[in-house]
């Protein structure tokens, strides 16, 4: 063979020691730790567009901690997927030595979907601690409630969780933790029948709240309740009262300004009525003097002179109780009387007098 083959042969066999020297010496590595890779799965993850020095190292980081479960086509379809293999690696190791269940696929779901594996095995290992309400840089930081006998209670409180895995995807996050428990706090507040029964035990206030479950549907689990501060506030029952005692008057002071109104009211119509009726009275003492004249015409009244004619006196049918009730009101008569004296009768003036 000539030299000229020998030297093409040597350099193809170099070419493909440094092409594969990679390959090798990651799949050395996965045979040294017993994580069970072939070279040609190596290769073929290249080709797939996947960094096979990730898988490796997530295999030998599972293989040295006792691991074995994990199939190398389940680390690499969740690289292809955008999932963090690392930290799901991490957070199966830390649940695998806690004694946690925790599988691959329920981690790499908990991965994909957005949420944190890594600080939700390490907060079910080692529990946290909520402020209830959540502290924030201004405001009171305190839940209200009011207890039977109208005292305002001010409570601040602490509550420790930890991560419920099973319930991770899809389930309620810290707020909704928040909330519950300061709904309970203000419910266990009204239910006191006194003020000082919450200041005297505040555990029966956290006892009552982690009675009712309020983890129920959330990815954490209530380990405990407590109450880190407790406070009087103002009297809210007294307040009110006191607001219902102001409206109360205004109502009252409305009712008497209504009667006020429909009394003045009730006057004018009154005034108004006995000004019509005094005008019907001047109209019928109106007409009394022509109902003398025409009874004179008629003959219905008549004269009787004295035997002297020094006087005559005037008789008439005001004896009748008929022509009384033509005449009309009996005010009227003193003004007929005066008509009367001024009439003139024949024979001359006469002064008549008339009886009732």
């Amino acid at each position: 063979m000539s030299p000229l083959w020998l030297l093409l042969i040597a350099a193809a066999l170099g070419g493909v020691v440094v092409l594969f020297s990679g390959y090798l010496s990651l799949w050395l590595q996965a045979y040294a730790t017993g994580a069970d890779i072939r070279l040609i799965s190596l290769i073929l993850m290249s080709l797939r567009k996947v960094d096979p020095r990730i898988i490796v190292r997530a295999k030998v980081m599972a293989a040295q901690a006792g691991v074995t479960t994990i199939s190398t086509n389940a680390i690499e379809a969740q690289l292809l997927a955008g999932g963090d293999v690392h930290r799901v690696m991490l957070a199966l190791i830390s649940a695998h030595r806690a004694n946690i269940d925790l599988d691959w696929n329920t981690a790499a779901a908990i991965d994909l979907a957005g949420r944190d594996i890594l600080e939700a095995v390490r907060t079910s290992v080692n529990p946290k601690v909520i402020h209830c309400p959540a502290l924030e840089a201004e405001g009171d930081n305190t839940l209200t409630g009011v207890a039977k006998d109208g005292i305002q209670l001010k409570v601040r409180a602490l509550v420790t969780v930890r991560t419920n895995l099973s319930q991770l995807i899809g389930g309620a996050t810290e707020p909704t933790v928040i909330a519950r428990v300061g709904q309970g706090i203000v419910s266990a507040i009204g239910a006191c029948g006194s003020y000082r029964e919450a200041l005297a035990n505040p555990a029966l206030i956290a006892r009552e709240i982690v009675a009712k479950g309020l983890d129920s549907q959330t990815s954490f689990s209530i380990v405990s309740i407590d109450i880190a501060a407790i406070d009087v506030g103002s009297n809210i029952g007294a307040q009110l009262r006191l607001d219902q005692a102001n409206a109360d008057i205004r109502v009252a002071r409305a009712g008497a300004e209504k009667r006020r109104a429909m009394a003045v009211a009730w006057q004018q119509e009154m005034v108004a009525l006995t000004t019509e009726n005094q005008a019907l009275l001047v109209l019928a003492e109106a007409q009394i003097p022509p109902a003398m004249a025409a009874a004179f015409r008629e003959g219905r009244l008549r004269t009787e002179r004295s035997p002297n004619r020094s006087s005559t006196r005037t008789t008439n049918v005001l004896r009748d109780t008929t022509w009384r009730g033509r005449i009309g009101i009996a005010p009227a008569m003193p003004r007929m009387a005066r008509d009367l004296d001024a009439w003139e009768t024949e024979g001359g003036a006469c002064v008549s007098t008339v009886r009732r």
